[in-house]
């Protein structure tokens, strides 16, 4: 069995998930890296928004921030459905010295914003969907954002791939983590729109 090759994880309640690039082979394990990023409660529980669930993990501290910021909190706390390709306090920490402080000014207010949503796309879009639109456009399929602006999805060594209108590239580190208005995919860097 080579799961390795072409691999999603979804971190949920403690545990992630292994699902193949065509979706059929799965194998459930517990967590045991601290650097897993993980979203606590059950299933029986209410499932917070997305802002609820950035909110409840400190890996998201600077998004949560940032989302603040940008006053988009409302946004992202209604109905949706919203697919959100978000980075960690990791991912922020790799900008330009300054960058996060910057942007985080109330005069840089629609940098952010625009920023932010272009880390958005409208509708819930599961791993699994992402991965076989993915298949079905030849290792390209593109995204628009709601910041207006489109983002590249592939698969390069077994990883989903981000790529944004500059041509940089993150990784999905995480999938499928579930939220009441729709889902979040954790990546490891920052996409910039042009």
């Amino acid at each position: 069995m080579n799961l390795i090759k072409s691999t999603l994880v979804a971190v949920l309640c403690g545990s992630f998930t292994m699902v193949n690039a065509q979706g059929t082979e799965k194998v459930t394990a517990d967590v045991k890296e601290s650097t897993q990023v993980q979203v606590m409660g059950t299933e029986a529980q209410s499932t917070p928004s997305i802002v609820g669930v950035a909110a409840s993990n400190e890996a998201f501290a600077t998004l949560v921030a940032a989302v603040k910021a940008a006053d988009l909190v409302g946004t992202l706390e209604s109905a949706g459905p919203f697919t959100v390709f978000a980075p960690t306090n990791d991912a922020f920490a790799k900008l330009p010295d300054g960058t996060v402080e910057s942007l985080l000014k109330p005069e840089n207010k629609k940098a952010l914003a625009g920023i932010l949503t272009y880390h958005v796309v409208a509708g819930k879009f599961m791993a699994a969907d992402v991965v076989k639109a993915i298949q079905d456009n030849n290792n390209a399929f593109v995204v628009k954002t709601v910041n207006g602006q489109s983002l590249t999805l592939s698969v390069k060594d077994g990883s989903v791939m981000v790529t944004d209108a500059n041509g940089n590239a993150a990784k999905v580190t995480a999938t499928d983590v579930k939220a009441s208005n729709g889902v979040i995919h954790v990546i490891d860097s920052v996409v910039l729109p042009k």
